[in-house]
């Protein structure tokens, strides 16, 4: 799972770059990106910079999160390919 899911977003997510070096089509695509959020935010909190405000970045990690434990708990209620 990390080598197909985590790397990738790592990788596109702007760890090693700024997503202001990016063409326009693909700032946009990166922000659907839930690395990019998590990145600047730490880009922040070490350099005082940040490819997206502080705020839009902690409001879209709750936003991720919220999806996230949404689905957890969907898989626990209905029993989703869990084993008996």
């Amino acid at each position: 799972m990390p080598l197909l899911i985590v790397t990738p977003l790592t990788f596109l997510g702007g760890t090693f770059y700024s997503i202001d070096m990016l063409p326009a089509i693909w700032q946009k695509i990166t922000l659907l990106n839930p690395v990019v959020y998590l990145v600047s935010g730490f880009r922040w909190s070490f350099y005082d910079v940040a490819d997206v405000n502080v705020f839009v970045s902690l409001g879209m990690i709750g936003v991720f999160l919220a999806a996230c434990l949404l689905v957890v708990a969907w898989i626990f209620k209905t029993g989703y390919r869990l084993k008996s």
